[in-house]
């Protein structure tokens, strides 16, 4: 037994293929085949059910591939450990980023990080929160960056930053201001798709209903700019991010409001799962992004008690 064929199985239940697995893996795909026959030998059982389309891992195979998964990362670890002593900042770090936080936080942060650290090798997926929940499980992953807190007692929590909930919208008067978020309870309000967690946010907060906007559309639009779009031609009001609003145009600017204090913000954190994470690599970019982010958030100025967290 090797440490190549404990990478080889790893692949095959991942991508149910030869094929796949062994082009993943740099091999062909005989190679690939010669060597999980004989890991399946040594170890007297059977790994995998090839009969199937797509290969299936038995019951036995999955226990295997678990305990694999933890010397194929230990191994991982005992390299990153020699960097440590040497206080060098480098490796790889597979990073999943919610869409409503990755198109105006990456741009933000990355070029002075991979300026800073050249030999730091960033992977980075713009993926929702289940799927960052599982390939972080998966091992895929070694950290996301998401909207919390989460009800997952496994997973280590991070907090990067918070970021006020604003008002979008075309309003009458230039001087409106909403109290409270529960101030929008009977207005026009436009969100994103359903399972969003920002849309979940925001209905939270503002004790809003999945009642239709209208009654011959129904629109759950994946990206502020569709969202924006719309407000702007058919009117109503809309929540968004404090640095999605600092990313706005002048002319867009003008139709935000703000919220009375306690302000309704959202939790950003860096999450992982402890049996994959890489902990040097992790507090590195924690500590990169918080200095950075932190001067150009409005929240950085308030006090706890003048923040009301957006739940999920």
């Amino acid at each position: 037994m090797n440490l190549q064929q404990l990478e080889y199985i790893v692949a095959l239940d991942q991508y149910k293929s030869f094929s796949r697995a062994a082009e993943t893996c740099y091999i062909t795909q005989a190679t690939l085949s010669t060597m999980v026959k004989k890991l399946e030998e040594e170890l007297d059982t059977v790994i995998f059910d090839r009969k199937t389309n797509p290969i299936l891992t038995t019951d036995c195979g999955k226990t295997i591939i678990e305990e694999a998964k933890k010397v194929l990362y230990h191994r991982a670890n005992l390299k990153q450990i020699s960097s440590n002593i040497k206080g060098k900042i480098e490796g790889e770090l597979r990073i999943g980023v919610i869409p409503t936080v990755a198109g105006n936080l990456l741009h933000r942060f990355l070029p002075q990080m991979l300026e800073k650290y050249p030999l730091l090798q960033l992977t980075i997926q713009e993926i929702t929160t289940n799927n960052i929940v599982r390939l972080l499980k998966s091992g895929e992953l070694n950290v996301g960056i998401l909207s919390t807190p989460l009800p997952k007692a496994e997973l280590e929590e991070e907090i990067l930053y918070y970021e006020k909930l604003m008002v979008y919208g075309q309003v009458k008067q230039s001087n409106t201001r909403y109290l409270s978020p529960k101030d929008l309870v009977n207005e026009h309000v436009w969100l994103l798709e359903q399972g969003n967690c920002l849309t979940d946010q925001i209905m939270n907060v503002c004790s809003l209903s999945t009642k239709p906007l209208s009654a011959n559309l129904s629109f759950e639009p994946n990206s502020f700019d569709s969202l924006l779009n719309i407000v702007d031609k058919l009117k109503g009001l809309t929540l968004i991010p404090e640095l999605y609003y600092a990313d706005l145009p002048k002319d867009r600017k003008k139709n935000v409001r703000d919220f009375e204090a306690p302000y309704p913000v959202r939790e950003i954190s860096l999450v992982y799962y402890r049996p994959f994470a890489k902990s040097r690599l992790i507090h590195t970019l924690a500590q990169e992004i918080k200095t950075i982010i932190a001067p150009q958030l409005q929240t950085t100025q308030l006090k706890n008690s003048n923040m009301m967290i957006a739940k999920m």
